[in-house]
C-alpha cells in the first residue's frame, strides 16, 4: 500500500512538474497584428440583453464592456485594424433540425434575432444590435464587420478571408463570450495557422451552478493561445 501512495504521489507531482513548465511562447503586435472581437452586442453586454442572468456577474467582475471599448479606441488612436465577428439568427435558422443544448436555447429565447439577411428592420437597439458605447469604434473606417457566424466558431463566415485578405498574420481576440465563441474563434484560426492571443479581461462567460464558463475558457486559452494578454498591457504594447 505504501508503494502504490508512493508511486500516485511521483505521478502527481510529475504532472505538477509539467504543467508548471507549461511555456508561453508570447505574442508580438505588429504590422501584421489585428484585432478580432466576437459578438459585441446587447445580448451579451447589456443588462438588457437576454443573458445578463448568466452572464452578468462575470462581464462585471471582469469590467469586459469598458475593456472592449478601450481595445476598440486605441485600435482607432493607432489606425489598427479591427474585424468583428457578429452572431445573428435569421427566421430559417429556427427551422434546424439539429442543435446542441445552447444553441436549442440561443433559439428559444430569442438571441441575436434579425429579421432578415437583408433588413435591418427592427435591428436598431435590438438584442442583436451593437451596445451603443461600441457603434462610434465600429462605424470607423478602420473596422471591418464580417459575415455572421452561426454557432460558436468562425468556420461558417469570412473571417478568415478577410484576415488574409488584409495581410494578416496575427490576431488579438477578445469579445464574447468567453468560453463559446470566442474561445471557438481562438481554436479555429489557431488551427489555420495565425498567431493567436487573448484579451483574458475583455471577455467573460456564463456562471451557473456548477458550471462556470469564464474560467474553463481561462485554462483553454492558456493552453492555447500563444499568450493571454490583459487590457493593460495590450494598451501598453500598442503605446510603445
Amino acid at each position: 500500500m505504501e508503494k502504490i501512495k508512493l508511486t500516485l504521489a511521483i505521478v502527481l507531482v510529475s504532472i505538477s512538474s509539467v504543467f508548471a513548465q507549461l511555456p508561453d511562447p508570447g505574442f508580438t503586435i505588429d504590422e501584421n497584428t489585428a484585432i478580432v472581437i466576437t459578438d459585441p452586442q446587447n445580448d451579451f453586454l447589456s443588462p438588457n440583453g437576454v443573458t445578463w442572468g448568466v452572464v452578468g456577474k462575470s462581464v462585471t467582475e471582469n469590467n469586459t464592456v469598458d475593456n472592449i471599448e478601450t481595445l476598440f479606441k486605441i485600435a482607432q488612436q493607432k489606425g489598427i485594424k479591427v474585424f468583428v465577428s457578429p452572431h445573428y439568427y435569421y427566421k430559417h435558422d429556427h427551422s434546424w433540425k439539429i442543435e446542441g443544448a445552447l444553441e436549442a436555447l440561443m433559439h428559444k429565447i430569442g438571441m441575436f434575432d434579425r429579421k432578415g439577411a437583408l433588413t435591418t428592420e427592427g435591428f436598431e437597439g435590438s438584442g442583436a444590435d451593437w451596445l451603443d458605447k461600441y457603434k462610434k469604434y465600429i462605424n470607423d473606417d478602420n473596422v471591418i464587420v464580417t459575415n455572421p457566424h452561426k454557432v460558436y466558431g468562425p468556420e461558417s463566415n469570412d473571417l478568415a478571408l478577410q484576415l488574409r485578405k488584409h495581410g494578416f498574420s496575427k490576431v488579438i481576440l477578445a469579445g464574447m463570450s468567453a468560453n463559446l465563441c470566442t474561445e471557438s474563434h481562438m481554436r479555429d484560426l489557431v488551427e489555420s495557422g495565425f498567431d493567436v492571443s487573448v484579451v483574458k479581461d475583455a471577455t467573460a462567460a456564463a456562471i451557473l451552478p456548477d458550471i462556470n464558463g469564464y474560467e474553463a475558457a481561462l485554462v483553454n486559452f492558456r493552453m492555447i493561445a500563444s499568450h493571454v494578454f490583459t487590457t493593460e498591457e495590450v494598451v501598453k504594447e500598442l503605446k510603445k
